[in-house]
């Protein structure tokens, strides 16, 4: 029987990228299905919860992302752009959020089309990875867009036709993860069991393996 689980993901989280090489894996290796739920960055939905935090969080994030990132040998940069327009000093979250809005509606769409896992894996790995500067410009996205199996024209086509229809997918997503019990990303949950990050990876395929996780037959 496949197992099945969602993945609430948020495309500014540097946690998140750092578990998409194994979550792509285990859906690769074992039968296993993942329903990817893209949600807004905390920073974006609760624009007040950073100004709260000790100043010293931001210095130990970026020591603990890079060296989460060199243990699972995945390449990591904070990207530029970073996908949350954000004063880093004040920890001001701008209301103008032209590239989270835009990132998390097309995951959004590329979930609903089917290829969710697909485009995290790329769009993701183009932003966290260090490969380029300025991953907005020029082909950058629309190359990794492609890599997922999708069109980057054809995703931001018909979410300006209907960005409300993809905001809407967002909400329930959003609440969704609320009432599994966590505001995290990356949140697994399996079975109503969430599961919050990416060093929880291992807890979370423990459990699939109590519930019969069986590998794909090759």
């Amino acid at each position: 029987m496949t197992l099945q689980f969602d993945l609430f993901y948020s495309m500014r989280s540097p946690y998140s990228y750092i578990a998409t090489g194994r979550i792509a894996a285990l859906v690769r290796d074992f039968d296993v299905a993942v329903a990817v739920r893209p949600v807004y960055a905390l920073a974006v939905r609760d624009p007040d919860f950073f100004k709260s935090i000790n100043p010293m969080w931001l210095r130990y994030l970026v020591m603990d992302t890079r060296r989460a990132a060199e243990r699972h040998g995945m390449p990591f940069e904070w990207p530029r752009p970073d996908p949350v327009v954000q004063d880093l000093e004040t920890r001001t979250i701008a209301k103008d959020q032209p590239y989270i809005h835009r990132l998390t509606r097309m995951a959004a769409a590329a979930a609903e089309r089917g290829r969710g896992l697909d485009m995290i894996v790329a769009v993701s790995g183009l932003i966290f990875g260090g490969t380029v500067d300025g991953w907005d410009k020029g082909d950058h996205l629309a190359k990794a867009v492609a890599k997922a199996g999708l069109d980057l024209a054809e995703l931001d086509a018909a979410i300006a036709a209907d960005p409300d229809h993809f905001e809407a997918i967002i909400d329930v997503n959003q609440s969704a993860q609320q009432e599994a019990g966590h505001w995290g990303t990356p949140l697994m949950v399996f079975d109503g069991e969430p599961f919050f990050g990416q060093d929880r990876i291992d807890d979370f395929i423990w459990r699939l393996e109590q519930r019969g996780l069986e590998r794909r037959s090759r």
